[in-house]
């Protein structure tokens, strides 16, 4: 059961660092049920990258999609500590789609290298 809780973080995670990379905040307000619908699609669209897999066009079309201020406040510093190691990995993944990350972005609790 474990696993599958510290799979479902390291997939939330993901999802937050390749959304970083939209980082123009829009200024239009987004309400908590879309937010909660934008994470929904973001993660069951990227769920595969979890398990080795490259992006999907559909996962990368979510993390365009997706508004920063959605996912950001989920990055806790629990989630942070499980996927430190990851990190170097799930950056390449975000190249993978196009994206290109600021250095020292602070997304919740992890801080892009």
């Amino acid at each position: 059961m474990r696993g599958m809780k510290g799979n479902s973080l390291v997939l939330m995670l993901l999802l937050a660092l390749l959304v970083v990379g939209k980082w123009e905040v829009k200024v239009a307000a987004v309400t908590p049920s879309e937010c909660k619908e934008e994470r929904r699609l973001g993660t069951n669209a990227c769920r595969p990258v979890v398990f080795g897999r490259e992006p999907s066009p559909e996962c990368c079309q979510r993390v365009r999609v997706t508004h920063i201020e959605c996912v950001c406040p989920f990055v806790s510093p629990k989630l942070a500590a499980l996927i430190n190691a990851d990190l170097n990995r799930i950056v390449r993944k975000i190249k993978d789609c196009g994206r290109t990350l600021p250095s020292h972005f602070k997304c919740g609790s992890i801080t892009i290298p």
